[in-house]
């Protein structure tokens, strides 16, 4: 029988200064909910800060897919749940994402590329988009959107002002 035995060994050594990643004093502490925008066409959402999701997720209502020119377009609806409106957007699919349910099932889902502005951040991200009307939150927010910028206070709410210079 094999025992193999690891030693972790860290050495400080002067001028290191880390990883290429963002420092944790350099992030923002933002809430677990967040108001966001939609940068175009200006749509405030209430946005949910989840690091167990990796990707971002919005609420699309009528999401159909067709092609155009040879590339992958996505049209979809977003309910803007203040004033009753939607809004309309089409947007070229980047990709197609399996997501495996709580409930152990599995959904694909259509992926585009939107515009937000949180915590005074404008993030190009990608979302995938869903049906999330049973949701508190239209819009989450996963760790890829969040790591470049922001730590989660998973005790507090509404820490930023969404607004971003145009």
């Amino acid at each position: 029988m094999k025992i193999i035995l690891t030693i972790a060994c860290f050495v400080i050594m002067p001028g290191f200064t880390g990883s290429a990643v963002a420092e944790p004093k350099d992030l923002m502490i933002l809430g677990w909910v967040e108001n966001a925008v939609l940068s175009d066409p200006g749509m405030e959402l209430k946005a949910k800060l989840d690091t167990g999701a990796e990707t971002s997720s919005l609420d699309a209502r009528i999401v159909k897919k067709f092609r155009r020119y040879g590339k992958r377009w996505v049209r979809f609806a977003v309910y803007d749940r203040e004033n009753g409106e939607e809004t309309i957007f089409v947007r070229e699919r980047i990709r197609t994402v399996g997501i495996v349910q709580h409930d152990g099932t599995r959904q694909t889902r259509p992926v585009v590329i939107v515009s937000i502005c949180v915590a005074g951040q404008t993030l190009d991200t990608e979302v995938s988009l869903i049906d999330r009307s049973e949701f508190n939150y239209q819009l989450l927010l996963g760790r890829n959107a969040l790591a470049s910028f922001a730590l989660v206070d998973p005790g507090d709410t509404f820490l930023s002002d969404p607004e971003c210079d145009s």
